[in-house]
């Protein structure tokens, strides 16, 4: 019979890891409710601090990425406030954004900001990341509580595969559960070649502001879907999103 105590011990520590990351990212929250209160009162310059920091260790909302192209383009750092804009369009889709940063770029149309609904479905999951792996916790807690004690009352071999599949789905919840691989074009020109080499076909010549989605990378090179086809771009033209 296998050991019930050990067994539960493991599921518990593995419980109190995933406790551990809910908590890091509960201060997270706190430190952007700060940074909203002092956008609030204008002091853009430190608001700006916390966001940035945050923005950099992968914590950020719709609403704080508006905050952020708000103040940058106060500043006139238009290239970031696009960045941002971007980024925020890969959350929350719609053509407010993109009449913004067309007039941020100063382009009258832009490529790369088309969304299937396949897409829509994946930035709806991931912005609900942290309700989803926090509703599977829940689920996994129930199934520790619950082997406990039918381990304690019975000595028939239990089932774990319930306890097994939660924290499968956590994991891939936590860390595969992402965005579109999108970069956002920053190099006035950028060349879009047909060949990773400096003798590729030259597909298109294009301003700042459009969007590519990153299928993978080699050497100094993107690989990306440009316009329904396969083309390819230098890393350093491109910030990925």
């Amino acid at each position: 019979m296998p050991n019930v105590k050990s067994i539960f011990l493991t599921k518990l520590l593995i419980f109190l890891s995933i406790s551990l990351q809910s908590i890091h990212c509960q201060a997270d929250v706190f430190a952007l409710e700060k940074a909203d209160s002092l956008f609030n009162s204008r002091s853009y310059k430190e608001a700006m601090e916390i966001y940035d920091f945050n923005y950099q260790s992968g914590v950020y909302s719709p609403a704080m990425l508006l905050k952020m192209a708000f103040i940058t383009e106060g500043i006139g750092d238009n290239e970031r406030a696009t960045l941002y804009l971007s980024k925020y369009y890969d959350l929350d889709p719609n053509p407010a954004a993109i009449t913004k940063i067309k007039s941020l770029t100063g382009q009258s149309s832009l490529v790369g900001y088309q969304v299937s609904d396949g897409q829509r479905f994946m930035i709806f999951l991931t912005e609900y990341q942290d309700y989803i792996v926090g509703v599977l916790a829940i689920f996994l807690v129930l199934s520790i509580i619950t082997s406990w004690i039918t381990g304690r009352k019975s000595e028939k071999t239990q089932n774990f595969w319930p306890t097994i599949l939660l924290i499968i789905l956590i994991f891939f919840a936590n860390n595969f559960l992402n965005g579109p691989n999108t970069g956002l074009v920053t190099s006035s020109p950028t060349f879009i070649v047909t060949e990773p080499t400096a003798g590729g076909e030259l597909v298109d010549m294009v301003e700042p502001g459009h969007r590519v989605r990153i299928k993978s990378s080699k050497d100094i090179w993107y690989e990306v879907e440009w316009k329904d086809k396969r083309a390819y771009i230098k890393k350093e033209d491109v910030t990925r999103l």
